[in-house]
């Protein structure tokens, strides 16, 4: 008989993919809301398809080096130097493409601040990420211990 409890290849497949197109959209946002504000400071109200484009590439490959290559450093239990490295390794593969491509007329102040801002969108997302995880716990824990009582109450019953 088949055990239905443990995932399949095909679902820890599927599952990593979905990570992988949640973070290539929760990046690209981050990414598209700095690129924006640089446009408008620099009084352009027009956005470039072609860096757009680039832009979500960048985020769906780095998303597969993220996830493959560096363990889900996002959403890893703790910050330790696997984690960092990553962090650190995606943002410069951010800025080199964001250099290469213009996002920021090759302005090196710029390229450094937007290398702040992702170290921070990272920062951030880790915490978001072990903050849901700790009300995941608390919720199942509740789950189950209501279970565990109904389950007590009917073989209870059934006495």
């Amino acid at each position: 008989m088949k055990n239905d409890n443990k995932l399949s290849l095909w679902e820890k497949y599927l599952t990593k993919e979905i990570g992988i197109e949640f973070k290539a959209c929760l990046y690209f946002f981050a990414i598209l809301f700095f690129y924006c504000v640089f446009r408008v400071v620099n009084g352009v109200y027009s956005a470039e398809i072609l860096h757009l484009t680039e832009m979500i590439f960048t985020c769906y490959i780095i998303g597969y080096i993220q996830v493959y290559l560096f363990a889900n450093f996002d959403e890893a239990e703790k910050l330790g130097g696997r984690e960092i490295a990553g962090m650190i390794v995606c943002t410069a593969l951010y800025c080199a493409v964001s250099h290469f491509g213009n996002w920021f007329d090759k302005c090196l102040p710029v390229t450094a601040g937007f290398a702040a801002y992702l170290l921070l969108a990272y920062v951030c997302v880790f915490y978001i990420y072990k903050s849901k995880r700790r009300i995941d716990d608390k919720q199942l824990n509740e789950e189950l211990r209501l279970f565990q009582t109904q389950h007590k109450k009917v073989h209870d019953e059934d006495k």
